[in-house]
């Protein structure tokens, strides 16, 4: 596995970037990697991200839009605001997780 530096921090990355180590993750790494793609994390952001971190703990996969919408209660249509073009996979980089299966 890559490694990278964020913020002096070397993580396990895959090739495209997404962290591989879930234990790597920190919230002053997730602001950087967001900075990186053009998003400034609000709080609503945050309840997102800490939902995919919990769910991941518990199901062992990255949840996808429609998971976020059902179990995390933020609708389809809230995610492309907050994460504009690919809310799933923007969600896990900054999350710090896989990307999802499906996700192209």
């Amino acid at each position: 596995m890559p490694l990278t530096m964020i913020d002096d921090h070397p993580l396990h990355v895959d090739d495209e970037g997404f962290l591989t180590n879930y234990d790597e993750w920190n919230e002053d790494i997730a602001r950087s990697l967001a900075n990186q793609i053009g998003i400034t994390l609000t709080t609503r952001h945050w309840e997102a991200i800490r939902f995919l971190r919990q769910d991941f703990k518990q199901r062992g996969e990255t949840a996808t839009i429609r998971r976020i919408e059902s179990a995390g209660g933020i609708s389809v249509k809230e995610q492309f605001t907050l994460f504009p073009a690919k809310p799933a996979k923007k969600m896990a980089y900054i999350a710090g997780l896989p990307k999802p299966r499906g996700c192209v």
